[in-house]
């Protein structure tokens, strides 16, 4: 059975689903992004920027709950066998992918209010979300900020993966293990 909390050498329970719920969110998202903007007939789209807008709010949500419970949970440590300047590089890189999942929620969340038919949601059914900004005048540069913080988002997100799969298939060491949902 997996253990619940973090300690030095394993991640718990909590922090395994919010890294893999936050992850598939984090590629459905984009995909659907591309796929909202690209394929579907201009008239389809306010309902599939509603659903993305939605879910894009479950995903901050998600995430405050993550940060949260790393905050309050020690970090598993690298491999000792690492050199330093690859514990500190992956160190940065979680790092910075929080700062850009919550820079495309947030870059989202302004934007949602800047169409001419303003995006207004519900989480769980009861709490509004509110516009962060009202209105068409920012509504470019947040969508452009919106689609380019994504795509780097998702190069970090591929650099991720690779890196992951090179710990377990190359450096074979337990990395990638520890992250798995089962023990």
């Amino acid at each position: 059975m997996a253990r619940w909390e973090n300690t030095r050498s394993t991640w718990g329970l909590p922090a395994k689903i919010f890294h893999w719920l936050s992850a598939l969110l984090v590629l459905f998202l984009t995909a659907h992004g591309w796929w909202m903007t690209h394929m579907v007939a201009r008239a389809g789209r306010m309902t599939q920027y509603q659903l993305h807008a939605e879910i894009g709010y479950y995903l901050l949500f998600l995430l405050a709950l993550r940060m949260l419970w790393r905050a309050a949970n020690p970090v598993p440590d690298m491999p000792a066998e690492l050199p330093r300047w690859e514990r500190t590089t992956a160190h940065a890189a979680h790092w910075v992918l929080y700062a850009l999942m919550l820079g495309v929620s947030i870059s989202g969340w302004m934007l949602a209010g800047t169409f001419s038919q303003p995006i207004g949601e519900t989480l769980f059914g009861v709490i509004d979300v509110p516009q962060l900004v009202e209105g068409r005048a920012w509504h470019r540069v947040l969508e452009e900020t919106h689609e380019v913080l994504s795509y780097v988002l998702l190069a970090l997100v591929i650099v991720h993966i690779a890196s992951a799969l090179r710990h377990h298939w190359i450096r074979k060491n337990d990395v990638l293990r520890r992250m798995m949902l089962r023990d």
